[in-house]
């Protein structure tokens, strides 16, 4: 799923009495001076500092990144670690096997010998922020050029992250807003010693595939859980046998009360991006050119990756987590493309922009603002074609491997061959390790149709200017890759442990730089990057056009939106639990939760996506749902807000007006999908796992009630 963000800056005067409360993604320091008053009249009973505090603990403690691009919650005194299921499902992937398909099958640990740590996953507490905007400004003048700006600002950066990281112990971020006009600098501290506690089975965890994701009614338990362990202090640590778990200073009481349309919902995460100030130039680029693209590619690996995961589960395996990627961002991109069709957004950001034009040149705002939309324009018109190219290419290079061998092993071989014989020796087995990761994630003879059916779409399709040898290549072949693919994965020394191994022991320079799959690679990675002298001006010019149109949409209060873009930073969202209409798809009495009476109605015996497993039957069929039933009998699967979310705030945990944890977000619906340009306050909606399913599966389902008594549970 997912979704996101906020802040609202500095004057309070700039947040107008028309935003709706449910829409808005808020940084947590501003929350007493700006959405503390309309939060308490909507149901908050928290005071702004048990909500953000610096010196005591408070709920933000309990909010972590999970792994770079997802949120997590701590729900026990003990690092107990609630998330997705699916952003747990990289490293799941890897704890499996053929014969311990822990994806396939579920697991939950016994004890704590029993939890697994997978090769790489951190979790990242937030511990402070602050404005830095005056000083990063003051090393910038208008005119500069867009590279010179960068280069002073991040030279700036670079010093403010170093005095605030106390020798290492914390990680500093300093981050953008409003397209570059604010600044504010964020302070981390990661913990890398992350290990498995329990999945559901994927039938379960996964329910409903490809076919359900972002859509409602929804029927999925899309949660695994995890635990942080620490040295004995509390510090972070690396994986030791000796760690324990760690003593979070906040975690998060679990409510099974249930919910009821209208109450109180607040989520905090980590929204990754959202783009809801992208020019109206931007947004028709995306929807007539780069998505389009996006989608074509992503089916056509995605079509080539199915046919070898139905093979056998160890395929499935190899591909499983790639693949999820891939066909998420696959349906959220036609999503985005008929929404924003649909809603007219580049229309209305139009006519929103020709407003601001016609204010730009009035006589006090002319030699600021007077030509900052027509170069916008200018830009967009100079990259629509160029736009669609990338993005066939850049789906070239997110389902194959070897799209961009050169840049990965291919430099580090590269590196080696020009090292002497002590640094060989050095080097050596972290390539070495770095094949075996690599290996374990592909499989030769997909990849091979993989590339050849990527190269062919991208030679037939991006327009453009092809990369050099792609379009030799096509023109000798008639466009069909297959022969050139096979012969090339022959010859390279890229396609086996076995030949990159031959290589370190005896490399030879000749070799590699006239390795096929090397040259390939290396091509369309240089083509890619390839920008003629004019395309470098534009772009700087849109640049700086970017930021003023922001400024000055700000200051001439055109348009409501009055936050900045997500930008994978923390924030908070509030709104309701809010049903949409009434769905008879859905067999609720109201349509804001499903049950999982419903998730049986779906069931389809040995379907990938909506089999089930015979004892969720047998506990449907006699009700066996224990304490986490609703008082209407049934048990409630999934519910719906109104909050405004996207990418990243997968696994935010959903809160009540005490900070209880009341549901898990996952997914936005499709019909909002274009959410991350425009904000829909009569569409929009999360969809939230309710924490009475998940204790359910936990408890009830796997009969791992040891892992529900460490939670704190309200009734």
């Amino acid at each position: 799923m997912k979704k996101l963000l906020l802040f609202v800056v500095s004057a309070i005067m700039l947040v107008p009495t028309s935003v709706k409360a449910d829409e808005g993604m808020w940084f947590l320091m501003f929350i007493e001076r700006l959405n503390h008053r309309d939060m308490q009249k909507m149901g908050l009973q928290l005071t702004a500092e048990e909500i953000y505090s610096i010196n005591n603990h408070s709920l933000k403690d309990a909010i972590v990144q999970f792994n770079g691009g997802c949120t997590a919650e701590m729900i026990s005194k003990d690092g107990l670690v609630l998330t997705n299921h699916h952003c747990g499902y990289d490293a799941i992937a890897e704890l499996s096997s053929a014969e311990k398909n822990y994806l396939k099958n579920g697991y939950w640990a016994k004890n704590r010998a029993e939890e697994l740590k997978p090769s790489s996953l951190y979790v990242r507490f937030f511990v402070r922020m602050d404005d830095c905007t005056k000083r990063i400004l003051s090393v910038v003048n208008p005119s500069m050029s867009e590279a010179d700006r960068e280069k002073a600002i991040n030279a700036e950066i670079a010093k403010i992250e170093k005095e605030n990281n106390e020798g290492g112990k914390y990680t500093v971020s300093v981050r953008p807003f409003f397209q570059g006009n604010e600044y504010y600098y964020f302070v981390y501290q990661d913990y890398k010693d992350v290990r498995l506690v329990g999945t559901p089975p994927e039938s379960l965890g996964k329910f409903g595939g490809d076919t359900d994701n972002w859509e409602w009614p929804r029927h999925t338990a899309d949660f695994s859980m995890f635990r942080v362990y620490a040295d004995a202090n509390g510090n972070p640590a690396e994986y030791s046998t000796n760690n324990v778990p760690l003593k979070p200073k906040h975690y998060l009481p679990v409510n099974i009360g249930g919910v009821k349309e209208n109450d109180f919902a607040m989520i905090l995460g980590y929204p990754g991006r959202t783009n809801r100030w992208m020019p109206a130039g931007g947004i028709e680029q995306n929807v007539k050119y780069a998505y389009p693209a996006w989608v074509e590619g992503s089916k056509v690996g995605m079509d080539n990756m199915k046919k070898y995961m139905v093979q056998s589960e160890a395929l499935n395996l190899v591909y499983a987590s790639k693949f999820a990627g891939v066909a998420n961002y696959w349906k959220n991109r036609q999503g985005m493309i008929d929404a924003l069709t649909k809603f007219g957004t580049a229309k209305t950001k139009a006519a929103q922009e020709a407003k601001f034009h016609k204010w730009a040149n009035k006589p006090a705002n002319k030699a600021k603002y007077g030509n900052v939309v027509p170069t916008i324009n200018k830009y967009y018109a100079m990259t629509n074609e160029k736009s669609r190219h990338d993005n066939y290419l850049q789906q070239l290079f997110r389902t194959s491997a070897f799209g961009t061998i050169g840049r990965t092993l291919g430099r580090q071989l590269d590196a080696y061959v020009k090292a002497d014989a002590a640094k060989r020796a050095e080097m050596a087995p972290a390539i070495l390790e770095m094949v075996d990761e690599m290996y374990k994630e592909l499989y030769i003879p997909a990849e091979k149709d993989i590339l050849a059916a990527q190269l062919s779409l991208y030679s037939k399709k991006a327009g453009y200017t092809l990369a050099p040898m792609v379009e030799k290549l096509a023109k000798e072949n008639n466009g069909d890759f297959t022969k050139y693919v096979n012969a090339a994965f022959d010859l390279s020394i890229f396609t086996s442990k076995e030949k990159v191994k031959a290589f370190l022991d005896l490399p030879t320079e000749a070799l590699l730089v006239n390795d096929p799959l090397f040259v390939l690679s290396n091509d369309l990675t240089m083509h890619l990057g390839k920008r003629s002298d004019e395309l470098m001006k534009a772009q700087n010019d849109f640049g700086a056009s970017f930021r003023l149109l922001v400024e000055g949409l700000r200051e001439s209060k055109i348009g409501e939106i009055k936050y900045p873009d997500a930008n994978s930073t923390l924030r908070l969202t509030y709104g309701k639990v809010r049903s949409l209409p009434a769905d008879k798809r859905n067999d609720a009495t109201i349509n804001n939760y499903t049950t999982l009476a419903g998730q049986v109605k779906k069931y389809k015996k040995g379907d990938l996506e909506f089999d089930l497993p015979a004892r969720v039957l047998e506990m449907n069929a006699k009700k066996e749902f224990g304490r986490y039933a609703d008082k209407d009998g049934s048990l409630h699967v999934n519910f719906l807000t109104d909050n405004d979310i996207t990418g990243g705030n997968s696994g935010s945990p959903v809160l009540n007006g005490k900070g209880e944890l009341i549901g898990l977000a996952f997914d936005g619906n499709i019909e909002a999908m274009a959410g991350d340009v425009i904000f829909d306050k009569k569409l929009q909606r999360t969809i939230n796992v309710d924490i009475r399913y998940v204790l359910w599966v936990i408890e009830n389902f796997s009969g791992a009630k040891h892992i529900v008594d460490e939670m704190t549970i309200v009734k």
